[in-house]
């Protein structure tokens, strides 16, 4: 009976550390399979043109080198992209949070007719796929004959507003209504009460929309292409780096456009890790409440 008794703890013991190992190993897993991506652009941008095509490919350059990064930061239509991807970014960002903010409380505190089929409604804008509104969409534009940067960002709201409202909505529902109706007893109106009492507690869930909302129009090539034909100064990094082109005829310049999705992928990161708590806090809400 000792004996017995003696092995079971082993036995777990054991399985314990299976499974701890097993668990880890799928981490390991997850993590090289998510990160070796942009570990070869950045590789590949520390190498020679020569290299590049050397077969069989090497883990590492043999001599890195900075030549791809200081073609393509000295490169002025790339510069000029970055700027334009940072304004179109920026105010699709603003404006999907202003108006899914309003829309979200709305939808969240306040109780009217129609107010399940519009969130249903919202919903469902973001299952059509871009091209199936693009020639629709870009008819729009030339009819009303809107230069590139305002077309793309009225264009983009259109795919980050309604998920900025879903889930506004959901964290404004999970908020307590005994704070409204305390504003409200102290005589607040109904937009002081937003303003002041639930916008700020709404903090973690802007950051969290906001963010996927840059990243979005950040990363959006389909419409910036298809509004840039015509107006090449207004093109977006992703149609900039998928239209490198290399100073000898027939050959592409792979080092440099992995070095511009190096220099690219950065400012996301820098806010991904900036705004860590304040993302992890909102996901972890919108969890609980919505």
């Amino acid at each position: 009976m000792t004996r017995a008794t003696g092995a079971r703890p082993a036995g777990k013991v054991a399985v314990k550390v299976i499974g701890k190992a097993l668990f880890w190993l799928l981490i390991a897993v997850m993590f090289v399979y998510l990160m070796f991506p942009f570990y070869w652009a950045l590789v590949s941008a520390l190498k020679t043109q020569p290299e590049l095509i050397r077969t069989p490919a090497t883990l590492w350059p043999a001599e890195p080198v900075l030549t791809n990064f200081k073609a393509v930061l000295g490169n002025d239509r790339f510069v000029r992209a970055m700027l334009v991807s940072t304004l179109v970014a920026t105010c699709v960002t603003l404006l999907s949070l202003a108006a899914g903010s309003f829309a979200g409380y709305a939808l969240g505190k306040m109780r009217f007719r129609g107010r399940s089929p519009s969130l249903y409604l919202i919903l469902a804008m973001t299952m059509f796929p871009q091209i199936a509104v693009l020639a629709g969409l870009y008819a729009v534009i030339r009819l009303l004959a809107l230069p590139a940067v305002p077309s793309m960002i009225l264009s983009y709201l259109l795919f980050t507003l309604p998920f900025t409202v879903w889930v506004l909505t959901s964290f404004f529902k999970g908020l307590p209504d005994s704070l409204l109706q305390a504003a409200q007893v102290d005589g607040a109106t109904l937009f002081q009460a937003f303003r002041h009492v639930l916008l700020p507690l709404t903090a973690p869930a802007l950051v969290t929309t906001g963010l996927l909302a840059f990243i979005q129009a950040w990363n959006e090539y389909l419409f910036a292409l298809t509004f840039t034909v015509i107006d090449p100064p207004a093109r977006t990094v992703p149609v900039a780096i998928a239209l490198f082109t290399g100073e000898i005829a027939r050959q592409e310049p792979f080092g440099e456009i992995m070095a511009a999705a190096v220099v690219v992928t950065i400012p996301l990161v820098v806010l991904v890790l900036v705004f860590q708590q304040r993302i992890v806090a909102g996901l972890t809400a919108g969890a609980v409440k919505g």
